[in-house]
């Protein structure tokens, strides 16, 4: 079974801006009712379909898959069109920790928030002064719920 362990933080400033590149992401959910959440990503040249389930907050079933771009482009438009989330991602080593910071886009704007990824829920990690307030159990600021509920909407 494979599980993702995230921690999601509120950014305080752009200081992280000048320690890496971004790419730009677009990415959608499949309508449904019930878990799991099927999303639909393309990052940097490559596109992936996964699959989520929630575990406690920061624990996630989680399978991924790189599809190829022109089936990520159909899904989006033909299945993700109410769904849609646009950001521009940075990925910056910090220390020994790998930050991913996310911009959001549209009606997310304003929005930064940034993950770490762990191999497991009590792993320690280095934390840059840029990071503010965890948010990981705080469902408002999952993806899914933004592409519903956004962030100029609050």
């Amino acid at each position: 079974m494979k599980k993702e362990i995230e921690r999601k933080f509120i950014v305080l400033d752009k200081s992280y801006k000048k320690l890496g590149k971004y790419e730009y992401c677009i990415q959608g959910y499949v309508q449904s009712i019930n878990e799991p959440l099927v999303r639909i990503r393309a990052i940097g040249g490559k596109s992936f379909i996964t699959i989520k389930s929630d575990i406690n907050g920061i624990t996630r079933l989680e399978y991924e898959y790189e599809i190829p771009n022109n089936d990520a482009k159909d899904l989006l438009n033909l299945f993700c069109k109410e769904s849609i989330i646009e950001k521009n991602r940075y990925k910056i080593y910090y220390k020994s920790t790998l930050w991913e910071v996310d911009e959001f886009l549209g009606a997310n704007a304003g929005l930064i928030v940034a993950e770490v990824e762990l191999s497991s829920e009590d792993q320690p990690y280095d934390k840059p002064d840029w990071i503010g307030e965890e948010v990981s159990t705080d469902e408002k600021y999952y993806n899914y719920n933004l592409s519903h509920n956004p962030y100029s909407q609050w």
